[in-house]
């Protein structure tokens, strides 16, 4: 059988304390997030501003393509 030590209030020194613990775990925890954030949107705004390697050349239109039209619908 498992025996677990008694439990008893916290003293208000270790409640404020754990409390600090907690919210210097926190902000490491928002600081870490807002980062990855920044970066995940750096990372997206570079990738779409950059131009794709294949698309830097002009394509020619197929032949018997019209031009300006979708499809090929006149």
């Amino acid at each position: 059988m498992i025996q677990f030590p008694e439990t008893r209030p916290l003293t208000a020194a270790e409640t404020e304390a754990l409390r600090a613990r907690q919210r210097s775990r926190n902000m490491v925890m928002g600081l870490i997030l807002g980062f990855l954030v920044i970066l995940f949107f750096a990372i997206s705004i570079v990738k779409i501003a950059a131009p794709h390697p294949k698309s830097a050349e002009p394509q020619a239109p197929a032949p018997g393509a019209k031009s300006g039209t979708l499809g090929g619908h006149a």
